[in-house]
């Protein structure tokens, strides 16, 4: 049986502008941010979704609905795909960071798989989150298409989970707001289908940081 699963990272905020870490901070979206999910929704129209899970975060859950009301659905919303919780990170830039905790910094640019930002989460700990609820929708939603609008940090280690690539390794790939990013899972385990259609976005969207 197989799952297919839209992975939807949520629009920009001004957060994202500013290159200031949100992690689970609630953030809504800019103007742009609405912009990018309105056509996003427009593009995934043709689409069918049994059903569209969100972030339980402003910024998820705003773009989400722009999807389910073109789709007639109600969002469903799940804690457990939020952002990865960044401690004492949340709420400075990236430049800040290195400033203010250059040890720290280190570890995080170096993927360390179990540093948690003192009080935040480490990668093991994040990607374990992320994967049992992927393998919840996957396990409710078999023979079905569903939509989930989610965060970077999440789109991360569900693409890792589905080419094999190590949570250790820098991140080679971009993660866009408000690209549609296609999955499916099934006795053989997860594997991406397409990743990064966003030419429908060529003029509002901006790359831009977790």
């Amino acid at each position: 049986m197989t799952t297919r699963i839209c992975i939807i990272r949520h629009g920009e905020t001004d957060w994202n502008q500013e290159a200031r870490i949100q992690g689970q901070i609630d953030i809504p979206l800019n103007e742009t941010g609405h912009a990018q999910a309105l056509a996003m929704a427009f593009n995934a129209a043709h689409h069918s979704f049994t059903a569209i899970y969100s972030s339980d975060l402003k910024r998820a859950m705003e773009t989400a609905h722009a999807l389910a009301e073109r789709e007639g659905h109600e969002v469903k919303p799940m804690e457990t795909l939020r952002e990865r919780h960044y401690g004492i990170f949340q709420n400075v830039t990236k430049h800040e960071a290195g400033e203010l905790y250059p040890e720290a910094h280190n570890l995080y640019i170096s993927r360390d798989l179990h540093y948690d930002f003192e009080t935040g989460e480490s990668l093991v700990d994040f990607s374990e989150r992320v994967i049992k609820a992927f393998e919840w929708l996957a396990r409710h939603h078999q023979n079905e298409m569903i939509a989930v609008v989610s965060h970077a940090g999440v789109l991360d280690v569900i693409r890792r989970i589905a080419t094999g690539k190590p949570l250790q390794e820098p991140r080679d790939f971009h993660i866009p707001n408000c690209a549609l990013n296609w999955f499916q899972h099934d006795s053989k385990g997860w594997q991406m289908e397409a990743w990064d259609d966003h030419h429908y976005l060529k003029h509002v969207l901006l790359d831009s940081v977790e």
